[in-house]
């Protein structure tokens, strides 16, 4: 039975960490304000920068408000998580002590009586081939197995290596081909045309790309419209804008909420 709800908001991508206290702050008011207002939230992946393991940091203070924060939330509102690029590991430990809902990726609900599609996004990104296989081997139970089998200290070496190799290559391709850097790092109309149609709909709300808007789009005789989530960063303005927005269903349709001027 798909999850079905009258109003919902749906985030993604807030990469919550201890050096971005702004961001923290905000999402944390957010639970206790906007999302209030709700019957779900749908946390559709990469809430945190990385996460190595449901055992890594509980005993971290900022871990332990998150988690109070979420439990918290989930205890008003009914509380949906789909996993993210970043933190696929999120386990069984993590969803009972927040009180979330793990839902697959993709994911399809009905709010306000339409049927939307969920994803993060990552896997309809498929220009980036390297990236795509990447994902395929991470994605795989035993490796997962083997990886949170391993001391704290090296699963935090091993993903702040990876982390820093993926920004190290990201940044060469935008200096020197911003434009292929862009459509590998977006979803292609192939991947979410195939994605629609094999979930028989035409409403598809993702994140992952970071670049918030709204799509109309068509492949032969098929059409579906695309929401992409914003990601969140309230903590760099030197370097760019201030981020941070929700998308809104209910009965007056489907809107952005700033949540940087809120």
């Amino acid at each position: 039975m798909i999850p079905q709800h009258s109003s919902a908001l749906f985030i993604s991508d807030l990469h919550l960490t201890p050096s971005m206290p702004l961001t923290a702050q905000r999402f944390f008011d957010f639970c206790e304000k906007e999302a209030s207002n709700v019957e779900a939230v749908f946390i559709l992946g990469d809430l945190f920068e990385y996460w190595v393991g449901d055992d890594a940091n509980v005993n971290s203070p900022f871990q332990q408000e998150v988690k109070r924060t979420l439990l918290a939330l989930s205890s008003r509102v009914k509380t949906y998580y789909l996993h993210g690029n970043r933190d696929f590991l999120i386990g069984a430990d993590f969803l009972l002590r927040t009180g979330m809902t793990l839902i697959p990726d993709p994911s399809k609900i009905l709010i306000c009586g339409d049927e939307f599609v969920l994803s993060h996004g990552d896997m309809l990104c498929t220009a980036d081939v390297g990236y795509q296989i990447f994902r395929s081997w991470v994605h795989k139970p035993w490796l997962q197995t083997v990886f949170l089998k391993m001391p704290v200290k090296w699963r935090r070496n091993i993903a702040n290596n990876l982390r820093s190799n993926s920004t190290a290559k990201y940044q060469r391709a935008s200096r020197y081909t911003p434009d292929i850097a862009r459509i590998r790092t977006n979803v292609t109309q192939n991947a979410c045309a195939a994605l629609m149609k094999d979930q028989a709909a035409t409403k598809l709300i993702h994140g992952h790309t970071h670049m918030p808007a709204r799509h109309h789009e068509s492949q032969g005789e098929y059409d579906w419209q695309r929401w992409v989530l914003s990601d969140w960063d309230l903590d760099h303005p030197e370097s760019i804008l201030p981020k941070a927005s929700a998308l809104q269903i209910d009965e007056n349709g489907i809107r952005y909420l700033d949540l940087v001027k809120s």
